[in-house]
């Protein structure tokens, strides 16, 4: 009985760690996508969590909640310069440079918020 006991208990331990593997590497990095942020000079027209000329991070993440296509739709915008109102005036917006990764990094941080 103790053995078997023992193996359950293993058992469930190393499900746990799984789990928790699972999701650190799917865990955004915070300090790489404010660099990007700042690398990219989005801090001019954006915040964390006050409104600029442009929404804040926390607005956009609480906008997409729940939309199947948040990745992609925030990708396409920070990558293609759709054109945006800025104080009543369209313009386009700056588009996003980073790899791939980095830009996967930051929806996903701006996502978590």
């Amino acid at each position: 009985m103790h053995k078997l006991l023992m193996k359950k208990i293993t058992l469930a331990a190393a499900i746990v760690g799984l789990s928790a593997g699972a999701l650190s590497v799917h865990a955004a990095d915070e300090d790489a996508a404010k660099a990007l942020l700042k690398k990219n000079d989005c801090f001019k027209c954006h915040a964390l969590s006050k409104k600029k000329d442009g929404p804040s991070y926390k607005e956009v993440a609480e906008k997409r909640k729940g939309e199947a296509d948040a990745v992609q739709k925030l990708r396409t915008h920070m990558t293609t310069g759709p054109k945006v109102k800025v104080e009543g005036k369209e313009e386009e917006h700056k588009i996003l440079k980073g790899s791939d990764a980095e830009i996967k990094n930051l929806i996903d941080w701006i996502l978590s918020l």
